[in-house]
Protein backbone atom coordinates (compact mmCIF):
# COMPACT_ATOMS: atom_id res chain seq x y z
CA UNK A 1 0.00 0.00 0.00
CA UNK A 2 2.51 2.23 0.91
CA UNK A 3 4.26 1.47 -2.47
CA UNK A 4 1.21 2.56 -4.28
CA UNK A 5 0.99 5.86 -2.60
CA UNK A 6 4.61 6.42 -3.10
CA UNK A 7 4.51 5.60 -6.98
CA UNK A 8 1.75 8.23 -6.52
CA UNK A 9 3.67 10.84 -4.96
CA UNK A 10 6.74 10.12 -7.41
CA UNK A 11 4.37 10.68 -10.41
CA UNK A 12 2.65 13.97 -8.79
CA UNK A 13 6.13 15.44 -7.97
CA UNK A 14 7.55 14.90 -11.51
CA UNK A 15 4.17 16.80 -13.18
CA UNK A 16 5.17 19.37 -10.66
CA UNK A 17 8.61 19.62 -12.23
CA UNK A 18 7.53 19.63 -15.23
CA UNK A 19 4.88 23.11 -14.56
CA UNK A 20 7.39 24.56 -12.85
CA UNK A 21 9.79 24.17 -16.01
CA UNK A 22 7.31 25.16 -18.39
CA UNK A 23 6.64 27.94 -16.32
CA UNK A 24 9.81 29.29 -16.27
CA UNK A 25 10.10 28.62 -19.77
CA UNK A 26 7.29 31.04 -20.78
CA UNK A 27 8.43 33.67 -17.83
CA UNK A 28 11.80 33.55 -19.82
CA UNK A 29 10.47 33.85 -23.07
CA UNK A 30 8.31 36.89 -21.58
CA UNK A 31 11.97 38.36 -20.50
CA UNK A 32 13.79 38.35 -23.87
CA UNK A 33 10.32 39.96 -25.87
CA UNK A 34 10.11 42.62 -23.02
CA UNK A 35 14.00 43.20 -23.49
CA UNK A 36 13.65 43.56 -27.06
CA UNK A 37 10.80 46.12 -26.70
CA UNK A 38 12.70 48.33 -25.32
CA UNK A 39 14.65 49.36 -28.45
CA UNK A 40 11.45 50.03 -30.37
CA UNK A 41 10.10 53.85 -30.29
CA UNK A 42 6.77 53.68 -27.84
CA UNK A 43 4.57 55.96 -29.71
CA UNK A 44 3.54 58.79 -27.91
CA UNK A 45 -0.28 59.75 -28.28
CA UNK A 46 -1.21 64.03 -28.50
CA UNK A 47 -3.38 65.51 -26.07
CA UNK A 48 -6.76 64.47 -27.79
CA UNK A 49 -5.57 61.14 -28.52
CA UNK A 50 -4.58 61.53 -32.45
CA UNK A 51 -0.81 60.50 -33.65
CA UNK A 52 0.89 63.56 -34.41
CA UNK A 53 0.99 63.82 -37.95
CA UNK A 54 3.94 64.29 -40.25
CA UNK A 55 4.48 65.70 -43.82
CA UNK A 56 2.58 62.05 -44.89
CA UNK A 57 -0.71 62.26 -42.39
CA UNK A 58 -3.65 64.42 -42.83
CA UNK A 59 -2.50 66.13 -39.61
CA UNK A 60 0.66 67.21 -41.73
CA UNK A 61 -0.99 68.34 -44.22
CA UNK A 62 -2.93 70.56 -42.45
CA UNK A 63 -0.42 72.27 -41.02
CA UNK A 64 1.47 72.53 -44.64
CA UNK A 65 -2.00 74.30 -45.71
CA UNK A 66 -2.57 76.60 -42.50
CA UNK A 67 1.19 77.88 -43.24
CA UNK A 68 1.19 78.26 -46.67
CA UNK A 69 -2.44 79.85 -46.03
CA UNK A 70 -0.71 82.45 -43.26
CA UNK A 71 2.03 83.33 -45.94
CA UNK A 72 -0.28 84.12 -48.85
CA UNK A 73 -2.36 86.48 -46.43
CA UNK A 74 1.02 87.93 -44.97
CA UNK A 75 1.89 88.48 -48.62
CA UNK A 76 -1.58 89.99 -49.60
CA UNK A 77 -1.21 92.33 -46.60
CA UNK A 78 2.30 93.57 -47.64
CA UNK A 79 1.11 94.39 -51.05
CA UNK A 80 -2.01 96.07 -49.88
CA UNK A 81 0.62 98.00 -47.59
CA UNK A 82 2.77 98.71 -50.27
CA UNK A 83 0.16 100.80 -52.34
CA UNK A 84 -0.92 102.49 -49.82
CA UNK A 85 1.89 103.67 -49.14
CA UNK A 86 2.12 107.72 -49.74
CA UNK A 87 4.09 108.99 -52.61
CA UNK A 88 3.64 112.55 -51.84
CA UNK A 89 1.20 114.84 -50.32
CA UNK A 90 -2.35 112.44 -50.10
CA UNK A 91 -1.50 111.00 -53.43
CA UNK A 92 -1.02 107.15 -52.74
CA UNK A 93 0.78 104.70 -54.92
CA UNK A 94 -1.98 102.88 -55.94
CA UNK A 95 -3.61 106.19 -57.71
CA UNK A 96 -0.03 106.50 -59.45
CA UNK A 97 -0.33 103.40 -60.70
CA UNK A 98 -4.45 103.77 -61.83
CA UNK A 99 -3.28 107.18 -63.31
CA UNK A 100 -0.93 105.48 -65.68
CA UNK A 101 -3.28 102.95 -66.72
CA UNK A 102 -6.29 105.18 -67.61
CA UNK A 103 -3.50 107.39 -69.44
CA UNK A 104 -2.44 104.56 -71.38
CA UNK A 105 -6.28 103.83 -72.63
CA UNK A 106 -6.46 107.52 -73.30
CA UNK A 107 -3.76 107.61 -75.63
CA UNK A 108 -4.88 104.35 -77.74
CA UNK A 109 -7.98 105.76 -78.42
CA UNK A 110 -6.70 108.83 -79.64
CA UNK A 111 -4.41 107.61 -81.91
CA UNK A 112 -6.79 105.39 -83.59
CA UNK A 113 -8.82 108.21 -83.76
CA UNK A 114 -6.26 110.42 -85.53
CA UNK A 115 -5.38 107.35 -87.33
CA UNK A 116 -8.71 107.30 -89.00
CA UNK A 117 -8.76 110.55 -89.39
CA UNK A 118 -5.88 111.34 -90.89
CA UNK A 119 -5.53 108.18 -93.05
CA UNK A 120 -6.95 108.31 -96.79
CA UNK A 121 -7.77 105.86 -99.34
CA UNK A 122 -5.54 106.89 -102.67
CA UNK A 123 -8.22 105.78 -104.67
CA UNK A 124 -10.27 108.35 -102.96
CA UNK A 125 -8.24 111.24 -104.34
CA UNK A 126 -9.76 112.34 -107.58
CA UNK A 127 -11.23 115.05 -109.49
CA UNK A 128 -14.36 115.08 -110.08
CA UNK A 129 -13.48 117.94 -112.82
CA UNK A 130 -11.95 115.90 -115.07
CA UNK A 131 -14.88 113.54 -115.63
CA UNK A 132 -16.43 114.73 -118.88
CA UNK A 133 -17.01 112.25 -121.10
CA UNK A 134 -20.89 110.62 -120.63
CA UNK A 135 -21.88 107.15 -120.43
CA UNK A 136 -25.08 105.96 -120.82
CA UNK A 137 -27.31 103.11 -119.24
CA UNK A 138 -31.01 102.35 -120.32
CA UNK A 139 -33.40 99.34 -119.02
CA UNK A 140 -36.77 98.67 -117.50
CA UNK A 141 -37.94 96.35 -114.75
CA UNK A 142 -41.58 95.41 -113.50
CA UNK A 143 -43.00 96.41 -110.42
CA UNK A 144 -45.27 93.49 -108.61
CA UNK A 145 -48.86 94.88 -107.47
CA UNK A 146 -48.28 98.67 -108.25
CA UNK A 147 -49.48 100.57 -111.57
CA UNK A 148 -48.84 104.20 -112.37
CA UNK A 149 -50.69 106.38 -114.86
CA UNK A 150 -48.20 108.21 -117.13
CA UNK A 151 -47.92 111.41 -115.14
CA UNK A 152 -47.09 109.96 -111.76
CA UNK A 153 -43.33 109.32 -111.38
CA UNK A 154 -42.19 107.52 -108.60
CA UNK A 155 -39.66 109.75 -107.19
CA UNK A 156 -39.39 107.73 -104.21
CA UNK A 157 -37.79 104.70 -106.39
CA UNK A 158 -35.82 107.39 -108.86
CA UNK A 159 -34.18 108.25 -105.27
CA UNK A 160 -32.94 104.79 -104.23
CA UNK A 161 -32.25 104.00 -107.78
CA UNK A 162 -29.69 106.95 -107.59
CA UNK A 163 -28.93 106.31 -104.20
CA UNK A 164 -27.78 102.78 -104.90
CA UNK A 165 -25.26 103.48 -107.61
CA UNK A 166 -24.17 106.76 -105.25
CA UNK A 167 -22.95 104.61 -102.60
CA UNK A 168 -21.40 101.74 -104.78
CA UNK A 169 -17.60 101.98 -103.93
CA UNK A 170 -16.38 101.20 -107.24
CA UNK A 171 -18.96 103.26 -109.57
CA UNK A 172 -19.89 105.73 -106.94
CA UNK A 173 -16.96 108.54 -107.84
CA UNK A 174 -18.37 108.29 -111.83
CA UNK A 175 -22.10 107.98 -111.21
CA UNK A 176 -24.00 111.41 -112.46
CA UNK A 177 -27.94 110.86 -112.37
CA UNK A 178 -30.96 108.25 -112.83
CA UNK A 179 -34.18 108.84 -113.85
CA UNK A 180 -37.63 106.84 -114.69
CA UNK A 181 -38.31 108.22 -118.24
CA UNK A 182 -41.86 106.43 -119.01
CA UNK A 183 -44.25 103.96 -117.73
CA UNK A 184 -45.84 101.97 -120.47
CA UNK A 185 -49.41 102.88 -120.55
CA UNK A 186 -50.75 102.42 -117.27
CA UNK A 187 -48.68 98.84 -117.28
CA UNK A 188 -46.38 97.79 -114.09
CA UNK A 189 -43.24 98.00 -116.47
CA UNK A 190 -40.67 100.94 -115.87
CA UNK A 191 -38.42 102.53 -118.14
CA UNK A 192 -34.97 103.89 -116.49
CA UNK A 193 -31.86 105.95 -117.71
CA UNK A 194 -28.51 105.93 -115.74
CA UNK A 195 -25.98 108.29 -116.41
CA UNK A 196 -22.47 107.86 -115.41
CA UNK A 197 -19.32 110.31 -116.17
CA UNK A 198 -15.68 109.23 -117.41
CA UNK A 199 -12.76 110.96 -118.07
CA UNK A 200 -10.82 111.28 -120.70
CA UNK A 201 -7.20 110.03 -119.97
CA UNK A 202 -9.29 106.31 -119.22
CA UNK A 203 -12.88 106.12 -120.84
CA UNK A 204 -11.73 103.57 -122.02
CA UNK A 205 -10.16 100.74 -120.22
CA UNK A 206 -13.36 102.31 -117.59
CA UNK A 207 -15.71 100.90 -120.26
CA UNK A 208 -14.36 97.90 -121.04
CA UNK A 209 -14.25 96.92 -117.00
CA UNK A 210 -15.47 99.39 -114.21
CA UNK A 211 -18.45 100.67 -115.98
CA UNK A 212 -18.90 97.48 -118.14
CA UNK A 213 -22.49 96.92 -119.12
CA UNK A 214 -21.76 93.60 -116.76
CA UNK A 215 -20.94 95.23 -113.75
CA UNK A 216 -23.16 97.89 -113.95
CA UNK A 217 -25.96 95.63 -114.46
CA UNK A 218 -25.00 93.34 -111.54
CA UNK A 219 -24.97 96.17 -108.74
CA UNK A 220 -28.89 96.88 -109.50
CA UNK A 221 -29.59 92.83 -110.02
CA UNK A 222 -27.82 92.09 -106.37
CA UNK A 223 -29.86 94.84 -104.83
CA UNK A 224 -32.85 93.54 -105.99
CA UNK A 225 -32.33 90.43 -105.00
CA UNK A 226 -31.77 91.84 -101.47
CA UNK A 227 -35.03 93.43 -101.54
CA UNK A 228 -37.18 92.45 -98.59
CA UNK A 229 -41.06 91.86 -99.76
CA UNK A 230 -42.22 92.88 -97.05
CA UNK A 231 -40.17 96.46 -96.28
CA UNK A 232 -40.43 96.88 -99.74
CA UNK A 233 -44.09 96.51 -100.08
CA UNK A 234 -45.81 97.96 -103.24
CA UNK A 235 -42.82 99.16 -104.53
CA UNK A 236 -40.58 95.54 -105.00
CA UNK A 237 -39.62 95.03 -108.03
CA UNK A 238 -39.38 91.61 -109.73
CA UNK A 239 -35.08 90.93 -110.48
CA UNK A 240 -36.27 88.36 -113.29
CA UNK A 241 -37.67 91.50 -114.89
CA UNK A 242 -34.61 93.88 -115.17
CA UNK A 243 -32.97 94.59 -118.51
CA UNK A 244 -30.10 96.72 -118.99
CA UNK A 245 -28.40 97.54 -122.21
CA UNK A 246 -25.35 100.09 -122.64
CA UNK A 247 -25.47 103.40 -125.02
CA UNK A 248 -22.30 104.94 -126.06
Amino acid sequence: MDTGIEVINVEKAAATSETADFTDGVANVNTDDSERDVFLPIPVSSSNGEMPGDDHTPGGLRNGGAGAMNELNSSVSRVKKELNEKVFWKVRLWMIILFIFLFIIVVIFISLALCSAIHMDEDEKFDSSLFKIPQYFNGSFQMLNLSFTESEKPAELQNKLAELYRSSPALGRYFSKAELHAVRNDSVVIEYELTFVLPEEQQEELRNFTLSREMVYNVFRQFLYEQDPVETGMTYIDPVSLKMSSVN
